[in-house]
């Protein structure tokens, strides 16, 4: 007798979340098209919407150039609303056929669905040439939708597991680098003095921050032979600090490839994806699944025998 596997909700499949429509019918197939992206439906949505987004970003960047903006503003205006419009109908399909609207609706992806709309709309809420400035910040939040990128591209994914999987390590980091920039901020007070523009510690520190990330904006700098020393010794700290989360990120990184990544199994009757590693049967219908090799991550012992 065939039995169903349960599928464990991950950070990047949706379905964990939102849940999927429990009957079929025709939100189990609007389901289908905007949230799979392994069936021939689902990868023409997932390209159309990509592309869709792309050019209303680029819209809305050109809106803030003035020769263009002075030039085709009807142009500008009509290609927003259509946008706008479009991006209205696919978050109310998404809506539609989700099981849990509202823990969509909630979730990041939700929220940034609608921070991509709501500003055309509240614009035309607000009344009176004297907000013609707060309608401007409005319009710019619209930048939003680049975001939602993030759910199309399988390695915005693997990006956020991994910084999930090293937040400590971050955390810790992050809290080793304030301790060395309150120090030597403190340290720099002392021996440069409110003579020298170090007029407090929290000044201090700042200076501090700017040489340990080797940005210097040149507006305090030392003036002492031993406040020299220290900034020469911070800037190399802070070529060595650089690297420190780059090297946390990408070993997390490469660990969640060999745990997590592998192309999607599908189901060879229903075309259902998003399976468990172990599962054997398929989880909408019950048919057998093809069982795939499981990734070994490279070690210093594998290599070719003597």
């Amino acid at each position: 007798m065939r039995t169903r596997t349960t599928q464990a909700a991950s950070p990047a499949d949706p379905r964990g979340s939102f849940g999927r429509p429990a009957a079929g019918g025709w939100r189990s197939r609007l389901y289908t098209v905007i949230f799979e992206s392994d069936t021939r439906k689902g990868r023409l949505f997932d390209l159309v919407l990509v592309v869709t987004i792309l050019v209303s970003v680029v819209v809305v960047l050109l809106d803030t150039v003035k020769a263009v903006s002075t030039r085709h503003p009807h142009v500008l205006n009509t290609l927003e609303w259509i946008f706008t419009i479009a991006f209205t109908l696919e978050y109310l399909a998404r809506i539609a056929c989700v099981q849990r609207p509202l823990r969509y609706v909630t979730s990041f992806f939700g929220i940034i669905d609608l921070l991509s709309i709501l500003p055309t709309y509240v614009a035309l809420l607000v009344p009176g040439t004297e907000v013609l400035l707060d309608i401007r910040i409005l319009r710019l939040l619209r930048i939003f939708r680049i975001l939602k990128l993030t759910a199309y591209v399988e390695e915005y994914g693997l990006l956020a597991r991994a910084l999930l999987a090293s937040k400590r390590k971050i955390l810790i980091f992050l809290s080793v680098v304030m301790m060395i920039v309150l120090v030597m901020g403190t340290v720099m007070y002392i021996v440069e003095g409110p003579e020298h523009g170090f007029t407090s510690i929290p000044t201090a520190v700042y200076w501090s921050i700017t040489a340990v990330t080797t940005v210097g904006f040149g507006d305090l700098v030392p003036k002492t032979d031993i406040g020299r020393a220290i900034a020469s010794l911070m800037m190399l700290i802070g070529w060595g600090i650089l690297a420190v989360p780059t090297g946390i990120i990408s070993s997390e990184m490469t660990a969640q490839r060999f745990v997590l990544g592998s192309t999607p199994r599908l189901c060879p009757a229903c075309l259902a994806s998003g399976h468990e590693k172990n599962a054997k049967f398929c989880k909408e219908c019950g048919n057998a699944l093809e069982q795939e090799a499981v990734a070994v991550a490279p070690t210093a012992d594998n290599g070719p025998g003597p």
